[in-house]
């Protein structure tokens, strides 16, 4: 079953919520304001030890000196670069730039996820190998 697009996200009743959520319980009909895309660069208040996760899309070659300052804070970062892919020559340029700035110079990790995806971990995080048990 294909779902008809919608220019509203979808209302779910919810029984469970108390009746009683106050004045920032958000009504059937209100505006929805997607903050992802007013401030997608928003100042993001950080404790200590407190990591972000970004998710980003590479376009160009241009990119990779954010990505690369957002693990240089400590942050992690899935990388999507399928529209780099037809590119071979800038894919590479971009993947080789990217690898040897993390592993080499930071001792993180690149870890790719899929065919279009890389996982990017500062060196403060390691990636453990299972024992083959799920638990």
């Amino acid at each position: 079953m294909v779902e008809q697009d919608r220019p509203e996200p979808r209302w779910i009743e919810m029984p469970s919520l108390p009746a009683s959520a106050g004045n920032r319980s958000i009504e059937a009909g209100q505006d929805y304001h997607d903050l992802g895309e007013m401030y997608s660069d928003a100042p993001v208040a950080r404790g200590l030890g407190d990591v972000i996760v970004h998710r980003a899309v590479l376009d160009d070659i241009t990119g990779t000196s954010k990505i690369l300052d957002w693990v240089s804070d400590g942050d992690i970062v899935i990388l999507e670069m399928r529209r780099l892919i037809d590119t071979e020559t800038e894919l590479r340029m971009a993947v080789d730039q990217i690898q040897d700035f993390v592993e080499g110079d930071l001792a993180g990790e690149v870890i790719r996820l899929g065919q279009s995806r890389l996982l990017l971990l500062p060196s403060e995080f390691d990636i453990s190998k299972s024992d083959g048990s799920l638990f």
